[in-house]
């Protein structure tokens, strides 16, 4: 059984869990006017931003001018997971800590400022550090290097379900023989250059107003909004984290399953409910135990109306509890899975499911029954958080009360 013991939250609703889980349940949202840049001409000007976050507080400062925003995110989401799950890594064998992470916008923010300073004072001006930094796989390379996590490495680059892909080979390499797995996504896609290839894909929201720019499953669904940042956990097999006396155990990653779109035009459809069928399967588990789903979301009218075909599919019209808790904070891509994972073990550990903020009239080919307004008390044992990548990817995670 392989549970997870700790969790790290970089958030546009919150930094860390306490002020990230007392956001999400008072439905607070974190999307507003973009301020990283000045997004004057852009058809999109919002973003779920983090606000609150001084890198220099969790970034050793020799690394603060060669890492990007993203890996500032990680780093400060491995450091609070870590405390939280009452880790001293030197008890580990240092090849028996592994660490896998997610990534889809790599390090733009980083390459952009240098290639501007290329373009203005010449090749000379750019850092060496470029060449690392844009990189999708730094993050897991610099939290290699600087926690001493010398067991199998990996990066998944699978857009919006590269969180949950992470975390499922993650829980692969703690059976091949790791005893303990850093895990989890960031992105941090809210640079100029990065916006411009996003809008390119016409999936991203123009409207203006916060309330009304993200709104999956609902009549008004017109695309959806960017966020960065993600959550990073601390992965072991559970009599490990029994022995070492572990503080806590969040739940158990008990199904995973990942399938690939066809190619569109094709005569096979979507195969997101397939996933969900394989991770319910590799849970052993039915629908009907099934207490909560964490859905993508997209935001967008055919891929809202794919996914609530896939849920009811499974579960009936309006047969299970449907949340979006990222309608408060945009699509984080990498990092976006990973929140949703983290968002479903405090639903378990308290036992409450937060709502899904400015959704209000369901669209007709939406029979779900999506959490809105208030959190909704019930026990969660099981819960199934499901993700979409762009060109094709799904991804589904069943988690499991660890008692």
């Amino acid at each position: 059984m392989m549970v997870i013991t700790g969790l790290g939250v970089v958030a546009p609703t919150g930094v860390g869990l306490n002020d990230y889980w007392a956001t999400t349940l008072a439905g607070k949202s974190g999307i507003d006017c973009i301020r990283r840049f000045d997004p004057t001409g852009y058809t999109t000007q919002l973003a779920g931003q983090v606000h609150d976050f001084e890198a220099g507080d969790h970034v050793p400062s020799k690394l603060l001018a060669q890492t990007d925003r993203m890996t500032h995110f990680a780093f400060a989401g491995a450091e609070m997971a870590l405390a939280d799950a009452g880790a001293d890594l030197d008890a580990f064998p240092e090849y028996e800590r592994a660490v896998v992470t997610a990534n889809s916008s790599g390090g733009v923010e980083y390459g952009q400022h240098e290639l501007q300073k290329m373009w203005s004072g010449g090749p000379m001006r750019v850092s060496a550090y470029m060449s690392v930094a844009w990189f999708y796989a730094a993050t897991t390379g610099q939290l290699s290097i600087h926690h001493g996590l010398r067991g199998p490495c990996g990066l998944i680059a699978t857009e919006q379900a590269g969180g949950l892909d992470a975390i499922g080979h993650a829980r692969r390499q703690l059976r091949r023989g790791a005893r303990l797995a850093m895990t989890g996504g960031t992105d941090a896609p809210l640079s100029p250059a990065c916006m411009v290839a996003q809008l390119a894909t016409g999936l991203l929201s123009r409207s203006p107003d916060p309330t009304a720019a993200y709104l999956p499953f609902d009549t008004r669904a017109a695309g959806y909004v960017p966020g960065e940042g993600g959550a990073v956990m601390i992965m072991e097999r559970r009599q490990d984290a029994v022995r070492r006396g572990a503080e806590r155990i969040y739940g158990e990653v008990a199904g995973y399953a990942a399938t690939f779109d066809p190619v569109p035009g094709s005569d096979r459809g979507p195969t997101l409910g397939r996933a969900i069928r394989n991770a319910l399967d590799d849970a052993r588990t039915a629908p009907q135990d099934i207490d909560v789903v964490l859905a993508d979301g997209h935001g967008t009218p055919e891929l809202d109306r794919s996914e609530a075909e896939a849920l009811t599919g499974l579960f009936g019209p309006r047969g299970v509890p449907v949340t979006v808790p990222k309608t408060a904070t945009g699509r984080m891509y990498s990092g976006g899975g990973a929140l949703d994972v983290a968002t479903a073990l405090l639903a378990m550990r308290d036992g409450v499911v937060p709502p899904t903020p400015h959704v209000e009239e369901l669209a007709a080919d939406c029979p779900l029954d999506v959490v809105r307004g208030e959190p909704r008390e019930l026990p969660v044992r099981q819960a199934l958080v499901c993700a979409r990548g762009m060109g094709g990817f799904n991804a589904a995670m069943v988690l499991r009360t660890a008692a």
